[in-house]
């Protein structure tokens, strides 16, 4: 299923939730309405918190059906209720603490920024569950920020080359293309958020973009 709206009149979905098979991270204070569209439309349960103080829980945090993983300045109390839902959580001791944007992962894989240190990517291995390569997409290192990954397909920026797609597919075991969100967005993965039960994209993204998202995560339902 896919879904349009804005979180408080901002496109930029991506940045605010982190989605995974069985939970999205939200801010707090939404509307009701919009809590239970997110939870209805990912079919997830939905907990809202704050990361590091901050509403941008989609930037700074990432996971998988595994677990999450969080930079070192978030919060005890931020970690306790996402541990409250009964997911693994783990702080990464980097100097790149924005780990939504610097990271692609679905259940089968991870592309992580090339910066990070390497004891960070076993770390985040082992909290995954899954293999982490190193790598950039359409070279930019902030691999989440430049595409949205599921368990059933990838989202890339429109300028990953072949080379890049065929990384991605090696890497998180699913095919992948590309595409924009948002009325020619290229940064799609700050745009949306999806798993392998639904999508959500930002008002403005059009006709043909949703198509190609259709596409991509393999939805037949159609989109509102």
């Amino acid at each position: 299923m896919i879904k349009r709206l804005n979180l408080r009149g901002n496109p930029n979905i991506g940045v605010s939730i982190a989605v995974t098979e069985k939970l999205a991270i939200i801010p707090p204070k939404l509307t009701p309405e919009t809590v239970a569209l997110i939870g209805e439309s990912l079919d997830v349960e939905t907990v809202e918190t704050l990361i590091s103080g901050s509403n941008l829980a989609g930037a700074l945090t990432c996971g998988n059906s595994n677990g999450f993983v969080v930079s070192k300045y978030t919060f005890d109390r931020e970690i306790e209720t996402l541990k409250d839902t009964g997911v693994e959580v783990e702080k990464i001791h980097d100097r790149l603490t924005a780990l939504g944007n610097i990271m692609l992962a679905n259940d089968f894989g991870a592309i992580v920024n090339p910066l990070l240190s390497d004891e960070s990517v076993e770390r985040i291995s082992q909290v995954l569950d899954v293999d982490v390569a190193k790598g950039s997409i359409a070279e930019f290192k902030i691999t989440g920020a430049v595409a949205v990954a599921t368990n059933k397909g990838v989202l890339l920026h429109p300028s990953a080359s072949q080379r890049d797609i065929e990384l991605v597919e090696k890497i998180l075991k699913v095919p992948a293309d590309v595409g924009t969100v948002n009325h020619g967005t290229s940064l799609v993965g700050a745009c949306a958020a999806a798993n392998s039960k639904g999508v959500l994209v930002s008002l403005d993204t059009t006709g043909p973009e949703l198509a190609r998202i259709e596409e991509t995560f393999g939805f037949l339902e159609g989109y509102l």
